[in-house]
Formats: structure tokens, C-alpha cells, sequence
């Protein structure tokens, strides 16, 4: 017997089926959308569990970029960012992800100047005026949180200031159009939109990524592209979003560590990064800092 919205529910609770078992059905058939949804792209959706460890590691992640920002000054080496970082890492029951990942050597990566990204930290001196992005990923308990920020060295010129201000608006656009239903494409949309009215451009051959439960996970999250194409955001979908931006031209060099990106005009480079979750309404970001 078919049963109305406005009907007395079938399970004798005394209320309409709309107000119980109708909701009951709804939300479990979303749940089985979700999983199917999820199993098709490789994606891991998040559990409340695994979001707090996320979060938990996102706050220590902060706290050790907070503590990098206040020991830069003109005269240090990238090798002495690299040994704090590690050292407070391991002090607070963590391990750095980038140690060892693929071969790479330290526990931090230092981008200097026209540096797009992987850094390696050494004897490289900061200079004032310098732009350094330093990007830190602890794995604690298990959970990985992944976040950067470019600093200023001292006295900042125009092309600095600019190149920095545009790379941090980037990521505040990209976190904009984070919500359930719309699509990695509008993530890219907006940042690739913003960067180019600026005069400046997106590099394309490094993406955000799944993280949490690993280092890199999908979905991959470009930093250009169309409205409308791409994954679709459903909640619990935890990944970063962190354009990297060009002064110059997008086109890059890798150095001969097989590491080190770096800007072929020379232009400088700057970038910002969150790790982001998808909620039933809106976002949360598990690294939050103010843009």
C-alpha cells in the first residue's frame, strides 16, 4: 500500500511519514549515494573520528608555522627553518610526512623567491626582501594535515607585496566555492579567474590533493579550469586547495635534485594552503588561518 507524505507513518509512531520514516529512507539512501560516489572516484570520505584526528594534526601544523613566522629574519638559512621543524615535530609525538616521502630529503619544504614549490631546505641565506613559502605537513596519530603560508623576509618590495596578496586572495577564492554539489572545476575556475585579472598566472603541473589518512589521496584539485566540470563535492571529502601563482609566466624548471620548482622566467612565486572538508552545508577548514 503506498503510503503519503502526510499519512500516518506505517511504524505506529504517531507522526506524518514525512517527519519520520520518510526521512529515515532519505537519509540512508544518501549515505549509499555517498559510499557508491565515493567508491567510483577512489575517495575517502571522512568519518566525525577521522575528522578530529585531522584536525587535532591541523593545529599543530598551525602552531609550528606560527613559530617559523616569528624566528624569520635576514641572515638565517633554510637548513635552520628544517631543523626547528623537525625537532618540534618529533617533540610533539609527530613525524613529518615530507621525510623520506619519494626520497625527498628534509622534514620541510622552503620555496625562496622564485621557488613555485618542494624546496629543499640547505645553506640558501634569506636576504631582506625575500619571500619564503614554507609548507608543513605532520603525521599525528596516524592523521595528516597539510597547510602553507608565504612569509616576507624583512622589508618587502612591490613585486613581493603583490605576488603575495594575489597568491592569498587565490585561496581565499578557491575556498569560496567549496560546498556540497558544486565541482572541483569551480574551485579552479575562481582562482585561475582571479590570478589572470591580475596580471599573474597559475601553475598547472602541481595540484591540491586528498589528504588526511595519507599524504596524497584523491581527488586532485587544479587550480585552473572550468565551472561545472570535475568531481562533484559531496560532504566528508577532506582535501587541499593551494594555488601556486606566478608573477611571470606559469611555466616551470625542475633542478637537477628532482625536486626543486622553479619559475622559468625567474618571476617570483607565491603560494597559500589550506586542508579543507566539505559539510552537509558550506566548509570547515581543519588549518585555518586568516586570509
Amino acid at each position: 500500500m503506498k503510503v503519503g507524505r502526510n499519512d500516518p507513518c506505517p511504524c505506529g509512531s504517531g507522526k506524518k511519514y514525512k517527519k519520520c520514516c520518510l526521512v529515515k529512507r532519505q537519509d540512508r539512501e544518501q549515505t549509499e549515494d555517498l559510499k557508491s560516489y565515493a567508491a567510483r572516484h577512489q575517495i575517502r570520505l571522512k568519518n566525525d573520528e577521522q575528522i578530529e584526528g585531522i584536525r587535532k594534526c591541523g593545529r599543530l601544523a598551525l602552531e609550528t608555522l606560527d613559530l617559523v613566522e616569528a624566528m624569520l629574519r635576514p641572515g638565517m638559512t633554510t637548513a635552520q627553518i628544517d631543523e626547528f621543524v623537525h625537532e618540534f615535530t618529533i617533540k610533539n609525538g609527530a613525524r613529518p610526512a615530507p621525510l623520506n616521502y619519494r626520497g625527498f630529503p628534509k622534514s620541510v619544504c622552503t620555496s625562496v623567491n622564485e621557488v613555485i614549490c618542494h624546496g629543499i631546505p640547505g645553506p640558501r641565506v634569506l636576504k631582506d626582501g625575500d619571500i619564503i613559502n614554507v609548507d608543513v605537513t605532520p603525521i599525528l596519530d596516524g592523521y595528516y594535515a597539510d597547510v602553507n603560508k608565504t612569509f616576507f623576509v624583512g622589508t618587502p618590495g612591490p613585486e613581493a607585496k603583490k605576488i603575495v596578496a594575489v597568491a592569498r586572495r587565490c585561496l581565499q577564492e578557491g575556498l569560496a566555492m567549496v560546498r556540497a554539489g558544486n565541482t572541483i572545476g569551480d574551485i579552479g575556475w575562481a582562482i585561475q579567474r582571479y590570478a589572470e585579472s591580475n596580471g599573474c598566472s597559475v601553475v598547472r603541473e602541481f595540484v591540491g590533493h586528498g589528504v588526511g589518512l595519507d599524504f596524497h589521496e584523491p581527488p586532485q584539485v587544479p587550480h585552473y579550469g572550468n565551472r561545472g566540470q570535475g568531481v562533484r563535492l559531496v560532504p566528508g571529502m577532506v582535501f587541499t586547495i593551494e594555488p601556486m601563482i606566478n608573477l611571470g609566466g606559469p611555466e616551470l624548471e625542475i633542478l637537477e635534485d628532482r625536486w626543486t620548482a622553479v619559475t622559468k622566467d625567474g618571476s617570483l612565486s607565491a603560494q597559500f594552503e589550506q586542508t579543507v572538508l566539505v559539510k552537509e552545508k558550506g566548509w570547515e577548514s581543519l588549518t585555518p588561518f586568516e586570509l
